[in-house]
């Protein structure tokens, strides 16, 4: 695909699920990386997941940010400012329109039946993003160690997770993973 066709093809796909997603961006990684990474082969796993380790240390919008990263590899950087623009033009003209329909209708008994369904929707969709991005990173075995301990330290204990992240990049630096 050249680079014409690729930036259009990518934009696209990001305008669409973008607007889809429901629990923000991350809720459509797993998406996104099949589409990047298996379907088309614009970035390997490692370097999917990289950009998700970059951006989440940087403050600010990191999903933008880290689609931005995407658009650059693949078209340079008119493909950065498109991705950057796919994901969060759509939602933002979807959330401007919505946020005004439900302020209008916000007495309305199917409002909480809807919030109430939301729930689970968006739960299931970051825990499905979240094990696609572990699939990714965990290419050996230390990898499958430091994210089940790092896991198991975020359900048992109120450790930041920016300490996780600091160790795993330390590993990561020093040559252990």
């Amino acid at each position: 695909m050249s680079g014409r066709s690729a930036l259009v093809a990518l934009s696209a796909h990001l305008a669409l699920v973008s607007s889809i997603s429901f629990g923000g961006f991350p809720t459509v990684l797993p998406d996104v990386r099949n589409f990047v990474v298996a379907i088309h082969g614009w970035a390997t796993d490692q370097e999917f997941t990289n950009f998700f380790a970059m951006v989440q240390t940087i403050p600010g919008p990191s999903m933008i940010l880290m689609m931005s990263f995407i658009g650059l590899k693949v078209a340079g950087f008119p493909g950065a400012v498109a991705s950057a623009l796919a994901t969060f033009g759509p939602p933002c003209s979807i959330y401007f329109v919505a946020y005004r329909l439900w302020d209008r209708f916000r007495a309305a008994p199917w409002q909480e039946i809807v919030r109430r369904g939301l729930v689970p929707v968006t739960l299931g969709l970051v825990v499905a993003s979240g094990t696609v991005m572990a699939r990714a990173a965990d290419a050996s075995w230390p990898a499958v160690a430091v994210t089940a301990i790092a896991a198991v330290l975020m359900l048992r204990t109120r450790t930041s997770p920016l300490w996780m992240l600091l160790a795993g990049g330390a590993l990561g630096g020093v040559g252990l993973l």
